[in-house]
Formats: structure tokens, C-alpha cells, sequence
């Protein structure tokens, strides 16, 4: 019934507020002759209410006491009430000022403007407040509300209590606070008693628990994960609120609460090397990103943009994905100095331009194709794609004098099981051979300049929210009721965010001095059906009951475990113990090259077959699993 009350009209507020005042002139003038109304002349005091109320007029229309919504009386309406009654009374205090250095007697006297001063604040704040607080014990009679725990004490936690209290749309009611601080014990907020983090599973029992709401305090991923685990064995629902930066205009709103993220419990601790070296490498520099408008291709321009290129270059051939990181920049005024050059990495002559026009020093390529089902059906293209594209940016590269190039590949390339890694591995040999072939010939010129450019590799696993991940496809098919599908129950995955991925892209590009390939140390990896369990149970869902889990087999391929190395290679530490070059196996550019040159010229004939024969002899260790091209790793076999 209280939730259809209109918000009262501003004309009402501002009679109140008036009402209350000259109710507070009344009391003053009682309280300063001990509520003797002999002493009280009444022609004295009504002349006086008409002055003071018409000098408030003036006050409260000008600061506007009435333009806020009584039942969302906040601190900042408080202030703004004090401040009028203060301008008000001080203007009185000083006209009697005036008038005794005239000899004249006041207005009124000093002691009744301040008793009414007093009185007038006390009586304002304390009808509004009256009112807030009758709304929210309203709200709060609903018999069937959820109860919540607010995890975090800090600014963030105390805004989410307060707005969940004042919105009469939140179904939800605050009973505790919990906090990792045990100097917050036992302390009370808003009438909400704080209890530490040693004490939630208990509270959540005793307390009959329906949603957790996390804040951003600091957790750290360990710990989110302990707090979620706990969470859902007791069938509560997960909540968190997004960090202040991201809020709108500064305020927080209660619609900005969202159930956590999958993404949110595989994120790791992120790795800090500092932005110096990076800002004295990249400053003032032009840099191509191909596959600019990819996942991983984009947040590399974010990232990159921070640190103070003279240009960059954003490539790809899709038009429309082009069109959106172009209009982010824009519309988030994060860089100017960009150019976004439509072309194909597998097209000389497009690319050609490209150098000739921009001149790049540094080139990050994560243009590639990546789904190992679809490169399993087009071998060809993964090859005009994946190694020719790389190799026409790599030699361009060598030829127009570009300082380093940073290739973003995959652990996928690691003993291959399938196209998609083995294409990968082999454009890892093509640069990796390259830059041997420098460092050998280092003095030597081509077309009269020395050769320079230095080649590095980055390697890692699956990318958390990229084009492809599973957990898209996992978010969709529980939103359509499922059936979730994996595709093996063994099937295990490294993951990490594509901030993370792109840092390290970066990273690599400084550390490398040619030749390289860095690996990134991946944490634990992931079991893909537990990862889908864990999905479901955030959703508010019971797996193998509300949303059923299905295994559909591996597909042609796909690899049960990831691996970053080969048994044939072993790393050497960085400066940073989470960052690892791996020693591989060094490669005779002539050789692979023209391997390579073979290799393009029958995927330019679209011959599938002969394509991943010529691929198995390039890569001994790809053996395919569960494809078509099983039977040609027996025939690669008895010709080797």
C-alpha cells in the first residue's frame, strides 16, 4: 500500500520546512522565559514570525531544503539544511549588530536566535528522518524477504547497505556484516553488527542466509573461491558489487549488483612489472597490431595505448569488429594518434603497403585463425593463414627495419594433436629460425641495411571471455535450460584473463632479445566439468537435476590435457619468477624455409591431404588425434 505514495510536491516540503521554523521561533521564545507567557509580548512575537519566516523564504528557496525526496534523506541534505538555517540566523545576528551601534534595540534577541537556530535544525532533520525511517520499516514487514550478508566493510559495502535499505524495489534485508579485518569485530554499522570472516560458515546457518554480497575489499582469488565453495554447499546465492570506478557518474545503484562470474574465480593474482620499461620502449614509437580487432588484438591496442606511442596501426580484415575498437578509442577519448588499415595478413602486396606507408618499429601479430574443429576441416586455410600470413609479416618485417616482432601463439602448438597447434608451431619455427639466422649473419646486409629485427613468441593457454572460450558457450546453453556439453569427463584446461595475456604479450616484446619463446607460469589447470558445475551452481541451478550435463566426445583434434612444453624442452628463469623462456630446439632457417615455401604452394592448391603430410614431416610430434588424418602419421612413419 505504501509503495503506490506518490513523492510528496516540493510546494508541501517547503511549507513544512516554514512551519517547522516559525514552530521553532514559538519554542524559543518559551524557552527563554522558562515558558512564562506572561513575559511574552504576542503583537513582539507575531511581527517577528512574519519576519523570520519571509527571510527563510528567501534562504530555503535559494538553497533548495526542498528539492530533496524526504524518504531518501541522505548526510548531503542535512548539510544543506544546516547551512540555511545558519545564513537565516546569522543575517538576524548581524541586524542587531546594526542596530546596537545605533542604540537601537534588536529584532529579536540573540538567545532566541540561537535557541531557534537549534531547534529549527533538530526539527527538520528530524521529521525527515522520521519519515525515512517509516518507509523502510515498511519495506522491511515483507515476511518473505531474502536475508544478506554484505562481505567487506569499506566504502563500497556501507553504500551497497545503505542503497539496498532505501530502495523500496530490493527485496533483501542486511542482517550482518562480515570483514577479514579483526580489528572491525564486534563493531556495529548502520545498526548491522560486523562479524569476522573465521565466522561465516556458522553466521550463514544461524542466520538462515539467502544471498552473500561481495565487495571489493581486496579478496583475493583464493579466497573468493573459499568464500563462493562455502556459499554454494549451503545453497546461497552469490552477489557482487562492481568496483567504484565503474560506477555511473560516482553513484551506486542497486541494479549494478550482479551474481558473480565464472570469470571472477579463475582470475589470478595479476602480475605487476612496472610500466617504465615498457613506456621507455614504446614511447613515441609506431606499432601494428595485426588482428586488431580480436580479443586478444584489442586489449593489446588498450593496453598499449597507455604508454605513449607516436602511432598505432589496428589491423584486420573484419570490417565491422575494425569499426567498434575504432569507435572505443574515439568514444572513450583513450588515444588519438591510430590509424585502422583494413587488409589480410595474407595478402603481400596489401601488407607491403602497409610497412612501406607506416614504417612500424614494433609489430605484436595475433592475427590467426584459432578453432582447432574448424582448422581441422581447413587445413589449407589454417596454412595460408596461421604460417603464410606470419611468414609475409615476418619478412616485411626483416625488410622495412622493424625493431622486434612479438608473436602471440598458443599452447595448443605444444606436441600438436591437431591443424590448428601444428600451423602455430610451425610459424613458431619459421621465427624463431629467422632470428638464428640473424644473430648468425649479423653483419651481413640485405639491400645495403643490417639486419636487426628481433623475433620473440609468446606462448599460453586458453583465454578467459575470448572469441571460441567455452565459457560463452557454457553461459548460453544455461540460459537456454541446457543440456550443458563437454566434451570429455577428464578434459582439463589452463585459463587466465586476457589483461593478464596481453601484459604478458608486452612484457615479452621488452625482455626479448630475439629467438625466445616465454611461457607464463598458468597457475592450475582447470577440470572443463567442474568448470561447468561450478557455472550452473551460480545460476541458481542444479547440475544433472534442473540443467543436465552431457559429454559429447572430443572433438577431432582436441587434446584431454594442455601442455606448454615438450619433453625435449625445459626453461630458463626471467626476472620474474611467474615468467620463464622456454630452450627449444634451434632450427636452420634454409631448411625450414623452404619447407615452408612447399608447404604454402600445395595449401594454395587446396590439397588437404598432402597439406598435413607435409605438415607431420615439419612437426615430427604432431600426431593427430581422434581425425581424419590419424592414418597419414603411420604413412609419415614408414617413410621416415
Amino acid at each position: 500500500m505504501f509503495r503506490k505514495i506518490n513523492i510528496v510536491p516540493r510546494w508541501l516540503i517547503f511549507c513544512l520546512d516554514l512551519l517547522f521554523c516559525g514552530f521553532a521561533l514559538v519554542l524559543g521564545y518559551f524557552l527563554k522565559y522558562n515558558f512564562d507567557i506572561s513575559h511574552i509580548d504576542i503583537n513582539e512575537l507575531a511581527r517577528n514570525i512574519l519576519i523570520f519566516l519571509a527571510i527563510n523564504t528567501i534562504v530555503f528557496f535559494n538553497v533548495k531544503t526542498y528539492a530533496g525526496i524526504v524518504r531518501y534523506t541522505s548526510a548531503q541534505d542535512s548539510f544543506r539544511i544546516l547551512f540555511s538555517i545558519s545564513v537565516s540566523n546569522a543575517f538576524f545576528i548581524f541586524c542587531n549588530l546594526i542596530l546596537l551601534s545605533f542604540n537601537h534595540e534588536p529584532v529579536i534577541s540573540n538567545v532566541i536566535i540561537v535557541i531557534t537556530g537549534l531547534c529549527s535544525f533538530v526539527l527538520l532533520i528530524t521529521y525527515r528522518v522520521l519519515v525515512k525511517y517509516f518507509f523502510m520499516y515498511i519495506k522491511n514487514l515483507k515476511l518473505d524477504k531474502r536475508r544478506a550478508i554484505i562481505y567487506g566493510v569499506g566504502e563500497t559495502g556501507v553504500a551497497t547497505k545503505r542503497s539496498l535499505d532505501t530502495d523500496p524495489s530490493v527485496n533483501m534485508s542486511v542482517v550482518a556484516f562480515v570483514d577479514k579485518d579483526p580489528r572491525k569485530k564486534d563493531k556495529v554499522v548502520d545498526n548491522i553488527k560486523i562479524y569476522h570472516t573465521d565466522e561465516l560458515a556458522n553466521l550463514i546457518k544461524v542466520e538462515k542466509i539467502d544471498d552473500l554480497i561481495l565487495t571489493p575489499n581486496s579478496i583475493s582469488t583464493e579466497e573468493k573461491n573459499r568464500i563462493v565453495d562455502l556459499c554454494l554447499d549451503n545453497n546461497v546465492k552469490v552477489l557482487n558489487v562492481p568496483p567504484i570506478k565503474t560506477w555511473v557518474n560516482g553513484a551506486f545503484k542497486v541494479n549494478q549488483i550482479k551474481n558473480i562470474k565464472i570469470e571472477d574465480l579463475l582470475e589470478r593474482d595479476t602480475i605487476d612489472l612496472g610500466d617504465d620499461v615498457l613506456v621507455r620502449e614504446l614511447k613515441g614509437k609506431r606499432i601494428l597490431v595485426s588482428g586488431a580487432a580480436g580479443s586478444i588484438g584489442s586489449e593489446i591496442v588498450r593496453q598499449l595505448t597507455k604508454f605513449e606511442p607516436q602511432l598505432i596501426i589496428l589491423n584486420d580484415i573484419a570490417e565491422s569488429a575494425l569499426h567498434e575498437i575504432q569507435l572505443e578509442l574515439q568514444d572513450n577519448n583513450l588515444f588519438h594518434n591510430f590509424i585502422a588499415f583494413i587488409g589480410d595478413v595474407r595478402n603481400p602486396e596489401r601488407m607491403e603497403s602497409l610497412f612501406e606507408t607506416f614504417k612500424p618499429h614494433f609489430v605484436y601479430h595475433a592475427a590467426a585463425y584459432k578453432h582447432v574443429p574448424m582448422m581441422e576441416n581447413n587445413p589449407s586455410e589454417a596454412i595460408c593463414t596461421n604460417v603464410g600470413g606470419t611468414k609475409i609479416l615476418a619478412d616485411l618485417a626483416v625488410k622495412h627495419q622493424v625493431e622486434k616482432f612479438v608473436m602471440v601463439s598458443t599452447d595448443k602448438a605444444v606436441r600438436p594433436t591437431n591443424v590448428m597447434g601444428a600451423s602455430k608451431r610451425i610459424a613458431e619455427m619459421y621465427v624463431q629460425s629467422y632470428a638464428n639466422q640473424i644473430e648468425k649473419h649479423n653483419t651481413l646486409a640485405v639491400n645495403g641495411a643490417v639486419l636487426k629485427t628481433k623475433f620473440i613468441t609468446t606462448r599460453f593457454g586458453n583465454v578467459l571471455g575470448s572469441n571460441g572460450s567455452v565459457i560463452p558457450r557454457f553461459k548460453a546453453q544455461i540460459q537456454k535450460g541446457g543440456p550443458v556439453t563437454v566434451t570429455h569427463p577428464d578434459i582439463t584446461r589452463y585459463f587466465m584473463t586476457i589483461p593478464e595475456a596481453c601484459r604478458l604479450v608486452l612484457e615479452a616484446g621488452t625482455l626479448g632479445n630475439g629467438g625466445e619463446i616465454f611461457i607464463f607460469d598458468m597457475g592450475k589447470s582447470v577440470k572443463i566439468v567442474e568448470l561447468a558445475k561450478k557455472m550452473i551452481r551460480l545460476s541458481g541451478f542444479i547440475p544433472n537435476q534442473d540443467i543436465k550435463i552431457e559429454f559429447t566426445g572430443l572433438r577431432p583434434g582436441e587434446k584431454l590435457y594442455e601442455e606448454l612444453l615438450n619433453d625435449l624442452e625445459n626453461t630458463l628463469p626471467t626476472h620474474h619468477h611467474k615468467i620463464m623462456v622456454a630452450k627449444v630446439m634451434v632450427y636452420d632457417y634454409a631448411h625450414v624455409s623452404e619447407q615452408v615455401k612447399n608447404l604454402m604452394a600445395t595449401a594454395c592448391r587446396y590439397q588437404d591431404k598432402d597439406v598435413v603430410r607435409l605438415m607431420k614431416k615439419l612437426v615430427p610430434d604432431f600426431i593427430s588425434n581422434n581425425s581424419i588424418y590419424e592414418a597419414l602419421d603411420q604413412k609419415v612413419a614408414v617413410e621416415a
